[in-house]
This record gives structure tokens, sequence and C-alpha cells, in this order.
């Protein structure tokens, strides 16, 4: 991915992120003008993806592996969450310190990858389970499903959603188990207006 994203043009331009701080950003670049938006990067925790060498991660903060984003602009803002992990739970089931940032948005798109921790062990895709990977699956104890903050008054968007997951299938229970627990499932094309 990133060999394809070098050759990219324009090129793109990295920037790396703080994990305690905003920053200000411009859909098009002009020189001196104030930012559109801004990104506040909220730190989630939870464990760097296979491809981060083991020197690299000896260099990096281990509260950053995974992080989420909220988007401002004016009063509105929207939560983007793409790996929730799975040790953000709190001993008292309720979800960890993202929630707080949640509760305050217009729009939450979190991570629906996974719908049960054995998912991709029981089609034989992985040995490894959802929260091993780094996503807390959407069923079972502790799932989002269970403990998403219920006093979320924004749209709650599912993303990240992996082609093995049931909640695909618009005849499956679990699709049905998603929509009645208020949440949306993201598609290609998906626009929002806040």
């Amino acid at each position: 991915m990133f060999r394809v994203l070098d050759r990219a043009d324009p090129p793109v331009k990295w920037v790396r992120l703080s994990s305690k701080g905003r920053l200000g950003c411009h859909l098009e670049e002009e020189l001196g003008s104030a930012p559109e938006f801004l990104c506040t990067t909220v730190p989630m925790g939870g464990c760097y993806p296979d491809y981060v060498s083991e020197e690299l991660r000896r260099t990096l903060v281990a509260e950053e592996a995974t992080s989420a984003f909220v988007i401002h602009k004016g009063d509105k803002r929207i939560f983007y969450a793409p790996a929730i992990p799975a040790d953000t739970k709190m001993a008292n089931g309720h979800a960890g310190a993202w929630s707080s940032w949640m509760e305050n948005c217009d729009a939450s798109f979190v991570d629906g990858t996974f719908w049960s921790d054995d998912e991709l062990i029981k089609i034989g895709r992985s040995k490894k389970t959802a929260r091993q990977i780094g996503h807390v699956p959407l069923s079972g104890p502790g799932g989002m499903l269970e403990q998403y903050p219920k006093n979320i008054k924004g749209r709650k968007i599912l993303i990240h959603i992996n082609n093995t997951n049931p909640i695909l299938d618009e005849d499956s229970p679990q699709h049905r188990a998603v929509l009645d627990a208020g949440f949306e499932m993201a598609y290609d094309g998906m626009e929002l207006e806040l």
C-alpha cells in the first residue's frame, strides 16, 4: 500500500500527528488561509499492526498504537475510529475514554470489522481472534454492541467492515441486530450532511 501511495500524483504528504493536540486542515491548499476544519487525535492504545517492525515499535509510544480522530468544523463534530482495540473496555463494563468524545459528536464512524471474536478462525483465514488482531468484535461479551454508550445522540455508522462479517448479508440475524441497536452500515459512495 505504501509503495502505491509513494507513486501518487500529486505526491502524498505525510504528516506526523501528535496524540496531544489539533491539526488545522485545508481541503485545498491556500497559503495563509485559516484552516477549514480541525482534527484532534484521540489515542486509543491497543497494539501496532503486524507490519510495524519490532525495531520501530521500540521507538513508538504504546498508547498511540491505534488512533481515532475528532474532526471539527464550526459546531459540527465527527468521531472517526476504524479500529477500536479490545483493551479499551473499562472495568465497570462501559466503553473506554473514547466514548466521552462520541457523546458530543454529530456522527460517529466506528469499527465494525468483525461480528465475532473467532470469525477468521472459524473460516480458516487466521489463527488469531479479532481481539488479537486489534479489533473489538461487534457481538459477544464486551463486544461493541454491548459496550457502546447508550446515550449517544449522533448517528452511529459502522466502517471498516470485513468481507467475512455476516452483517453484510441483509437477510441475516446479525444484520438485523446491528440495525436494532441503532447502527447504520457505511457503503461505497455514502454521503453525510450535518
